[in-house]
């Protein structure tokens, strides 16, 4: 996830993601859930949305929206990245970068 960066794709599954690392999509399933407990889109998500605030905090990505960067991370929607953003940091993606003051 970190090298290849799947998650980026914004139309990645659970059946492409354990081709890729050569496994069977149940077993994928039950790593994520038993070792995790993270669904496939926790799991994904998760990376998306730290994948957003490194781009955040990249001085060449300044002149891109939140938007922007949030597509750049793999999100397909405004409305869907800003509700997983806020569950998984407690905070809204404006609160996130004044608290940083990125």
């Amino acid at each position: 996830m970190d090298k290849e960066k799947p998650f980026l794709n914004n139309e990645l599954t659970l059946s492409e993601l354990a081709g890729a690392i050569g496994i069977y999509k149940h077993y994928l399933t039950q790593i994520l859930n038993d070792k995790l407990n993270k669904n496939f889109y926790e799991f994904v998500n998760h990376y998306r949305v730290e994948e957003f605030k490194s781009q955040l905090n990249n001085p060449k990505s300044k002149k891109f929206s939140f938007l922007g960067l949030a597509l750049n991370s793999g999100f397909n929607s405004k409305s869907s990245f800003n509700r997983i953003f806020k569950d998984l940091t407690g905070l809204t993606p404006s609160q996130y970068k004044n608290l940083t003051k990125v």
